[in-house]
C-alpha cells in the first residue's frame, strides 16, 4: 500500500465566499487513500465548515486567535505580555493610516508574527489556501517538505508592500493561480516568479451543488421577476454599489421585479441606508448569510453579478450549473465563463449598463428561454482541477 501524504490546508475561515466554497469542493474530491489532510483556520462558526468531509481534520484554534477574540479587559487579565503586545501593535497600526486588505494583512503579521509559535508537525505539503496571512503563516510557522501558496485575487501591492509579499512568495516551491487571467497578472507584478506558478482552476462541485439544491425552497416573491446577487457585500472588487445602484434605476423605470442579495460584510450598512434613503424596501432584500446559497440560485430567475474584478466568479459557475441565466458586468474574467448572449449577457461596468440588460432579459421571453436552453447543454463535469492537483502533488514526490 502506498504511504498516504500528510497534507496541511491553511485558510482564514469557512464564510460564504469564493475561495471557501473551492476549497471544501477540492476537499471533497480528493483522494481519502491517497491523502492524510489536516485544515487550519484563523476564524471558526463559518458557514461552510459543516460541509468539510469526514476525513478531514479540522485542527483546534490557535492560542492568539482565541485571545484576539476576547475583550481588551480579558486580555489584560490573561498577563500574557507577548499577546497583549500583539493585539496593540495591530490595532494601533489600522488607526493610524487607511490600507488596502493586502496591506491590512501585511500589518497584522508584522504585528502578531511573534504570537505565533511554530507547529511541531512536520507535512509532506504545506498549502496556502489564500494570499495573505495564510501565506505568510504557512511559511513562517510549519514545517513541511514542499510549500505551496495559492493566488486567488488579481491582487495589488504598493511598491513598499510589493517587496514584502516577494519575500514570502521568492521562498515556496509552487504559486497556484486559479485562472489564465490570475496567471497573467501576478507575472506581470512578478515576472521572475513566473516558473513557479501552477495553474489550477477553482473547484466547483458539480454533483453536491446539484443535490443541496433541492433541500428546500426559498420564499421568494410570486407572480414577478426575482433577481439574485451571491457576494461578500463589498464596493471595491464586488461592486455592490453598482448592484443597489442599478436596482433604483429599474424602480424608477416601473419595472416588476424584487432583487434578493446573499451575503455579509462591511458595506451592509450602507446598502441598509441607501435601501431606506431611496426607498426600495419592496424592491430590494439583504438576506444575510446561508450554509446552503443553491436553492436561491435555482429558485432565481436571474442571476446578477456587478464585480469589477474576479480571479474566476465562482458564484456565477454556480449559477450556470443550475441553469439560471446570468447578467454581468464585463470584469477581468468573465469571458472565461460567459458568452454573450448564450448563457447571459454581459455589460458595462455602470449601474446604466446593468440595468439596461436586466431589462432586455426581462422583456425579451425569446432570449430568455434561449438562454435557459443554452445552459442547460453547457458541460457540466469539472476534473481538471483534480487532475492538477494530483500531478502538483506526484511532481513534488519525483523531485524529492
Amino acid at each position: 500500500m502506498v504511504k498516504k501524504k500528510k497534507l496541511l490546508f491553511v485558510i482564514e475561515s469557512l464564510t460564504l465566499a469564493g475561495s471557501e466554497k473551492s476549497l471544501i469542493a477540492l476537499l471533497t474530491n480528493l483522494d481519502s487513500d491517497l491523502y492524510d489532510i489536516d485544515l487550519q483556520l484563523f476564524k471558526y462558526g463559518g458557514e461552510l465548515e459543516r460541509f468539510l468531509p469526514k476525513y478531514v481534520n479540522l485542527l483546534s484554534p490557535l492560542p492568539y486567535t482565541l485571545f484576539a477574540r476576547k475583550s481588551f479587559a480579558r486580555n489584560l487579565k490573561s498577563f500574557n505580555i507577548k499577546f497583549i503586545k500583539a493585539k496593540i501593535t495591530y490595532s494601533l497600526g489600522l488607526r493610524l493610516q487607511k490600507r488596502n486588505h493586502t496591506e491590512i494583512a501585511k500589518l497584522y503579521w508584522k504585528s502578531v508574527k511573534h504570537a505565533f509559535e511554530v507547529q511541531d508537525m512536520k507535512y509532506d505539503v504545506a498549502i496556502a489556501y489564500a494570499q495573505g496571512v495564510p501565506t505568510f503563516y504557512v511559511m513562517d510557522k510549519i514545517k513541511a517538505t514542499k510549500k505551496v501558496t495559492w493566488v486567488n485575487a488579481n491582487v495589488q501591492f504598493t511598491n513598499y508592500n510589493k517587496s514584502f509579499q516577494k519575500s514570502y512568495y521568492d521562498r515556496y516551491n509552487y504559486i497556484v493561480p486559479v485562472s489564465k487571467v490570475n496567471q497573467e497578472h501576478f507575472t506581470n507584478i512578478f515576472p521572475d516568479l513566473s516558473k513557479k506558478l501552477w495553474l489550477i482552476q477553482d473547484m466547483i462541485d458539480y454533483v453536491n451543488i446539484g443535490e443541496m439544491a433541492n433541500l428546500f425552497k426559498p420564499e421568494f416573491k410570486k407572480d414577478t421577476f426575482n433577481l439574485l446577487t451571491v457576494s461578500r457585500l463589498e464596493k471595491g472588487m464586488k461592486g455592490l454599489d453598482i448592484t443597489i445602484e442599478t436596482c433604483r434605476i429599474l424602480r424608477d423605470k416601473e419595472i416588476d421585479f424584487h432583487w434578493y442579495i446573499l451575503g455579509k460584510g462591511s458595506f451592509r450598512p450602507e446598502i441598509e441606508n441607501y435601501i431606506k434613503i431611496n426607498k426600495l424596501e419592496k424592491h430590494l432584500t439583504l438576506l444575510g448569510t446561508s450554509a446552503n446559497p443553491y436553492p436561491y440560485f435555482k429558485a432565481a430567475d436571474l442571476y446578477v453579478q456587478t464585480s469589477r474584478s474576479e480571479s474566476f466568479g465562482i458564484s456565477i459557475a454556480e449559477a450556470r450549473l443550475l441553469n439560471t441565466p446570468v447578467v454581468t458586468t464585463r470584469f477581468d474574467t468573465v469571458f472565461m465563463q460567459m458568452v454573450d448572449g448564450k448563457n447571459g449577457l454581459v455589460a458595462d461596468m455602470n449601474a446604466e449598463a446593468v440595468a439596461e440588460a436586466i431589462i432586455k432579459i426581462i422583456d425579451d421571453n425569446e432570449l430568455y428561454n434561449s438562454i435557459v436552453e443554452y445552459l442547460k447543454n453547457e458541460p457540466k463535469v469539472n476534473t481538471e482541477t483534480i487532475k492538477r492537483f494530483n500531478a502538483m502533488i506526484k511532481n513534488f514526490i519525483s523531485n524529492n
